[in-house]
C-alpha cells in the first residue's frame, strides 16, 4: 500500500485489534462471524463520529441552500471581485454559515475512515471458514453474485440524495456518476471492505434521517 499504508498503520493496527475483539464477542454469543464483527465495528465508528457528522451534513446543506444567492452575487459583481467577496462574506454572516465548518469534521474523520479501509483491505482471516459470511464464500474475495456492489451503489446514491438540496446540472451528474463509480470499483474489492462501505452508508442514512426528522414533520404540516 506504500506511503499511505504506512501513514495509517497505527490506526489500522488499532482497528485490527478491535475487530478481533468483536469477533471474540460474537464467538462467545455463538455466532463467531467476522462479517458481523465488521458490521459492529462500522456501527461503533459511525456512532462515535456522529457529532462530527451532524456538523458536516448541516454545513453542506446550508452551503447548498445559499448557492442560488451566491450565484446571483457572482453574476452581479463579476466585474468587481473585491465587492463580490465582501457581499458573499456578508451573506455567510447573515445566514450564520461558516464555509469551512464542513471541512474540519471531514478532515478529522478521514484518518479513521482510511485506517478502516486499509485494515479491511489487508485483513487476513485465520481460516477459510472464518472468512465466510452469509452468501459470501470468502470476504477476502469479491462478491461472486454482485449483491454488495449493487448495494454500495444504491446506498451511496440514497446518502447523496438525502444530503443534496440543490439539484443543478453538476449535482445531477455527480449523483449519477459517483454511485456508479463506487459500484464499479466494488466489483473487484474484497467483500469485507464493501460490507464496511454498505454498512457505513446505511448508518449514515439512518443518522441523517434522525437529524432531519423534525424538518420533515414541519414541511408536512406546512
Amino acid at each position: 500500500m506504500g506511503f499511505f499504508g504506512t501513514l495509517f498503520a497505527p490506526i489500522e493496527n488499532l482497528l485490527h485489534f478491535v475487530l478481533e475483539l468483536l469477533y471474540s464477542l460474537t464467538s462467545m454469543a455463538g455466532i463467531g462471524s467476522y462479517g458481523m464483527a465488521i458490521i459492529l465495528l462500522t456501527i461503533i465508528i459511525k456512532m462515535l463520529m456522529y457529532p462530527l457528522t451532524v456538523k458536516q451534513v448541516k454545513s453542506m446543506k446550508a452551503m447548498q441552500e445559499l448557492s442560488p444567492k451566491m450565484k446571483k452575487l457572482q453574476e452581479k459583481y463579476k466585474d468587481n471581485p473585491q465587492v463580490m467577496q465582501q457581499k458573499i462574506g456578508a451573506l455567510y454572516k447573515d445566514a450564520g454559515v461558516n464555509p469551512l465548518a464542513g471541512c474540519l469534521p471531514l478532515l478529522i474523520q478521514m484518518p479513521i475512515l482510511m485506517g478502516m479501509y486499509y485494515a479491511l483491505f489487508n485483513f487476513t482471516y485465520p481460516s477459510a471458514e472464518a472468512a465466510q459470511f452469509l452468501w459470501l464464500p470468502s470476504m477476502s474475495d469479491p462478491d461472486p453474485i454482485y449483491v454488495l456492489p449493487i448495494l454500495s451503489a444504491l446506498t451511496t446514491f440514497l446518502q447523496q440524495k438525502m444530503t443534496t438540496t440543490e439539484m443543478n446540472q453538476q449535482m445531477k451528474v455527480m449523483m449519477t456518476v459517483m454511485p456508479l463509480f463506487i459500484g464499479w470499483i466494488s466489483l473487484n474489492f474484497p467483500s469485507g471492505l464493501v460490507l464496511y462501505w454498505v454498512t457505513m452508508n446505511i448508518v449514515q442514512i439512518v443518522q441523517q434521517w434522525w437529524m432531519y426528522r423534525g424538518e420533515d414533520k414541519t414541511k408536512e404540516a406546512a
